[in-house]
């Protein structure tokens, strides 16, 4: 989408949203507004991070071109009143805490033996050290601001000798890790294993994170994972970002053939369009009717790019060259 139509959209919203906001009751009844308000505000908190904040941006890029008065000042308001200038690293604490605490809760008494199929090999036991241990290593990593690789193995674990205690370990680390990236500024550059090199890479690294392991502990036990829309759709984004930096994927999606995968969430309505070959990798925010498409939940797409579900399930709908999505999703596998 050109940046000149983008604009255009932002300026169209930020003048309707405006005049609903600010009309007459006697010429709009306001049981309508409100609910017309309401569901904008759904459709916004939907989006991801960035492109909340990259609406704020052009919401007070269309604000700046009108006159000095009320009208601009009113426009001015939007992205206060829908939340789009929100603090999104404190955001992103706040929903890791929120998922640590359900992981907690779910893995909590389940016997440390029990396996774990979308991790093959992998116990209760296993999951919870593992997700434990990445909170440990991000925790160290961002309090030493450190400036290269620290491998994970060499960070202390102080992991308690009976698995049955596991998950409150696992809820310890978590405070300790919330603590440390609470309390630096986000924007402090550091070293990352993806393309962020800055702080506020770790708590959106760790929301997905939980996210997945969550869902491999609720697939475990036979539940279904629940995954809000807009977070699934960061995830997805999450996700195509950092892949060219996960140096146990650069091989094999360098040698993939020539082809393109678009992914197509149809509960928020994102779509992305990944290609590669001839050693190359790039992602858009847009569909692809030439591609092999690929269209589901978000939150289930979410976990097919991370292979907790098989693209055969019923649950997707996949047009195009089937052998090109699976020659990708084998490539990126982690």
């Amino acid at each position: 989408m050109s940046d000149a139509l983008l604009n255009a959209l932002a300026e169209a919203l930020a003048d309707l949203v405006t005049t609903i906001d600010t009309c007459d009751d006697d010429v709009l009844d306001p049981d309508t507004a409100v609910k017309w308000l309401e569901n904008t505000g759904y459709l916004l908190a939907r989006l991801s991070p960035a492109d909340r904040r990259a609406l704020s941006a052009l919401v007070r890029r269309a604000a700046a071109r009108g006159p000095d008065g009320a009208w601009r000042d009113d426009l001015l308001r939007i992205p206060e009143s829908f939340g789009l200038d929100d603090d999104q690293h404190e955001l992103y604490c706040d929903s890791v805490e929120r998922l640590e605490r359900r992981f907690v809760e779910t893995v909590r008494g389940v016997a440390p033996a029990t396996p774990v199929p979308t991790c093959p090999g992998w116990t209760f036991a296993d999951l919870v050290k593992h997700h434990g241990a990445t909170h440990r290593w991000m925790e160290h990593l961002v309090r030493t601001r450190a400036a290269e690789r620290v491998w994970s193995r060499d960070v202390p674990l102080e992991l308690p000798d009976d698995p049955t205690a596991y998950p409150e370990w696992l809820a310890r680390s978590a405070e300790a890790t919330l603590r440390t990236l609470r309390a630096v500024d986000p924007e402090t550059p550091m070293w990352s294993h993806g393309a962020d090199q800055r702080v506020r890479f770790f708590p959106r690294r760790l929301l997905f994170e939980a996210v997945v392991h969550l869902a491999d502990a609720e697939l475990a036990l036979g539940l279904e994972p629940r995954i809000e829309g807009g977070t699934a759709a960061d995830g997805i984004e999450e996700f195509l970002e950092n892949l060219p930096y996960y140096s146990w994927t650069a091989e094999p999606v360098a040698a993939l053939a020539n082809g393109s995968v678009t992914l197509t969430a149809r509960d928020t309505g994102a779509a992305w369009r990944v290609r590669f070959g001839d050693g190359g990798y790039s992602w858009t925010k847009s569909a692809d009717e030439t591609a092999t498409c690929v269209e589901a939940t978000a939150g289930d797409l979410l976990l097919l790019v991370y292979g907790r579900h098989r693209a055969d399930d019923a649950r997707f709908r996949v047009s195009g060259d089937r052998a090109v999505l699976d020659a990708w999703l084998a490539a990126t596998a982690l």
